[in-house]
């Protein structure tokens, strides 16, 4: 009797512990320079921390309201938690051991040091101590518990230091334990002045400095012990749809609560004694299993800040400079000739993203501009987009700027957009509520003259995979596409509409748009190659994404490989599906891409009778984007820039396996059979801008 075929779905938290895992390896690899490894490490952390703060805080409020509830993988959401607790326990403990072991090493060799409090020469502690009473003291505020000083609520993610003390104070109390709250503003990690090191640099913690002297916020009393200690909070925003006037306004009020939002783990430095472990596990309501003790400093994300502090071009990746656009006029009205006359495809971080900025540059400038719409959902506190779309408000153009206030974590930064927008008169629409707005669109509007007809009005669009963040555009790898096909600058421009003015939905010619038509059109495509397959026709899906997670998605994607479709997936991160499991997926290969740039474009291509249909989405394969967001899906209609997507978007990370993972029926992620030898597609794609 055949063996029974395993769940049809991964668990989605596991997957992406295991993305993790590969992110992490990148911090192991000897071929990476050193200070790349350690902000390999760093991202891990900062991941890490994302994760118990949304997908652990969402699995515990489902547990807390139905014992009985489970994961879209049908495991019980308790049995979830568990699994998920013993793999990141593992993963944390590796992440240590690859700083101790690994990381802290390779520094050290390299000239790079960081020195304890039990190692600092007579010299580094007076200058410690300087620095300590001169730049900490002033600032921090001890509180030692007693009846009238309950234990504080701590802020997510802040470093603090819980103080092991003995003696009374000044009012005759004994105290046994103090809390002190490190300042975000106190950097967490010093250099010391060269000439007191041994080694070119020496950096201090600020956890060091606390370790030697929290003893001077306690006078008279004993100090038997400093511990650090952090607490990580469920971050998710709540706002009552139905009780919403002002998004704005609900949102300022949700930003203050999320830092005292529940807590849903806690991490404590290597040799915290247990006592005092489970008062704060017990003062945070949390169970042991929450507890994670680390070896190193516990708010490690903090470490990056030495990859700019440390000057040395050899410990790092060697510098790419984006290729500019050949032939491109800069921000000048000719630019729009340019996009008249054939659709122009970036691809970032290979390509300049300079072009985005000279068409909003030239749409605010440009006296036959009228109007520019624009979805923002990140676009960071420094944006020459941002400040271009306000000076066309100055400038009196009609500005609208769809902003999604609900983007994760920057909700803060984004509110503040609005205020400065609204500010010059431009419209500001925070999007849909209920639907996150995170499709990527541009529009530009502009009275043209061409030849002896009567003026009239054009359209110009640029859509995108990714954010209108100049930032993320050095180091995140998207799409975008500017183009003036009048049938998508009508789809984007009834999209606008849809969004700002509560039109109905209406078909629309060229684009899939969320919630309404991008499940249903991606499964007609999926089925007609599946059509294809069963009549004997060559068939092929290839896709790239940053998660696949939706089950109708995957279960056509099963049926299609049993028509015997040739399927390959480019997923970045988590994977719910199974490849390679005979019956079910023999025909669908899975990949992930983890390297220098993060994967972030979405790809969708199917073969189609010869035809190669091409999509750039907003949208992962997930129910959030499907369902929940206003997203959409644009072809690529101009044969070199669909040529262009399928190589560099598609074909190169199958050719180019060095920085290339494959999941295999279990779920388990190895390297390609020969794989590190060979280069990788990053490398491969900046090698093919070179002059």
């Amino acid at each position: 009797m055949p063996d029974p075929l395993p769940p049809r779905l991964l668990n989605r938290e596991l997957g992406i512990l295991a993305f993790n895992r590969r992110v992490l390896a990148q911090a192991q690899d000897p071929a990476i320079p050193p200070l790349e490894r350690l902000r390999y490490l760093c991202i891990v952390s900062s991941n890490m921390d994302e994760f118990f703060e949304t997908r652990v805080a969402q699995l515990q409020d489902l547990l807390e309201h139905d014992i009985n509830s489970t994961t879209p993988d049908g495991l019980l959401v308790a049995d979830a938690l568990q699994l998920i607790a013993e793999d990141a326990h593992a993963l944390v403990r590796e992440k240590y051991r690859v700083l101790q072991d690994g990381i802290y090493p390779l520094l050290q060799s390299v000239g790079i040091r960081f020195a304890t409090s039990g190692q600092w020469t007579t010299a580094q502690q007076r200058w410690a101590r300087a620095y300590f009473e001169r730049e900490v003291l002033p600032v921090l505020t001890p509180i030692g518990l007693d009846p009238a000083h309950p234990f504080p609520k701590v802020l997510n993610k802040s470093l603090n230091f819980a103080v092991l003390l003995d003696g009374t104070d000044a009012f005759g109390r004994n105290v046994d334990l103090g809390i002190i709250q490190a300042p975000r503003a106190l950097p967490r990690v010093l250099a010391m002045p060269q000439e007191l090191g041994e080694h070119r640099y020496t950096f201090v913690l600020l956890s060091s400095l606390m370790q030697a002297f929290a003893g001077d916020l306690f006078p008279g009393l004993k100090v038997l012990g400093v511990h650090q200690f952090r607490v990580t909070r469920n971050s998710e925003l709540f706002v009552d749809d139905d009780e919403i006037t002002n998004l704005r306004t609900a949102l300022q009020g949700e930003l203050r609560a999320r830092h005292y939002g529940d807590a849903v783990r806690l991490e404590v430095a290597a040799g915290c004694p247990q006592a005092l472990v489970n008062r704060l596990l017990r003062e945070n309501g949390l169970k042991p299993e929450d507890c994670y003790q680390v070896d190193g400093p516990v708010n490690l994300v903090r470490l990056q800040a030495i990859v700019d502090m440390v000057a040395e071009p050899t410990l790092k990746y060697a510098p790419h400079t984006p290729a500019p656009l050949p032939h491109w006029p800069g921000a000048t009205p000719e630019l729009f000739e340019r996009i008249r006359a054939a659709d122009v495809l970036l691809h970032h971080p290979y390509d300049a993203f300079a072009p985005v900025v000279d068409l909003v540059r030239t749409a605010a400038r440009d006296p036959e501009v009228l109007a520019i719409k624009q979805t923002i959902y990140r676009a960071g506190t420094d944006s020459a987009l941002m400040e271009a779309l306000i000076e066309a408000a100055r400038n009196g153009k009609e500005v609208t700027v769809v902003l999604e206030l609900m983007a994760r974590l920057d909700e803060e930064t984004n509110i503040n957009w609005a205020a400065r927008l609204e500010a010059e008169g431009a419209h500001v629409v925070y999007g849909v509520v209920g639907f996150k707005c995170h499709a990527k669109m541009l529009m530009v509007v502009r009275r043209e003259k061409l030849g002896r007809r009567a003026p009239q009005l054009r359209r110009y669009v640029h859509v995108s995979t990714g954010n209108y963040h100049i930032r993320t555009a050095s180091h995140y790898t998207d799409f975008g596409l500017m183009t003036a096909d009048e049938a998508i600058c009508t789809d984007v421009n009834q999209v606008f509409l849809e969004i700002t003015g509560s039109s109905q939905f209406a078909p629309l010619r060229r684009l899939w748009q969320s919630p309404f038509s991008l499940l249903e059109n991606l499964l007609k495509a999926i089925r007609n190659e599946a059509r294809h397959a069963s009549a004997g026709k060559r068939a092929r899906i290839w896709a790239r994404v940053n998660a696949l997670l939706e089950p109708s998605v995957i279960e056509e994607l099963y049926k299609a490989s049993k028509a015997g479709v040739e399927i390959r997936l480019l997923v970045r991160g988590p994977c719910m599906l199974r490849p390679g499991v005979p019956g079910l997926s023999e025909n669908i290969r899975v990949r992930s891409v983890i390297g220098r740039f993060l994967e972030h474009s979405r790809v969708f291509y199917f073969f189609n009778d010869g035809k190669q249909d091409v999509w750039i989405s907003s949208a992962d394969w997930m129910e959030r984007n499907l369902f929940r967001r206003v997203e959409i899906a644009t072809p690529v209609l101009d044969p070199q820039a669909k040529a262009k997507v399928i190589a560099e978007g598609l074909k190169v990370h199958w050719r180019c396996p060095g920085n290339a993972w494959d999941m295999d029926a279990q779920g388990q992620w190895k390297r390609p059979r020969g794989g590190r030898t060979r280069c990788g597609s990053h490398q491969a794609l900046i090698d093919s801008r070179s002059p």
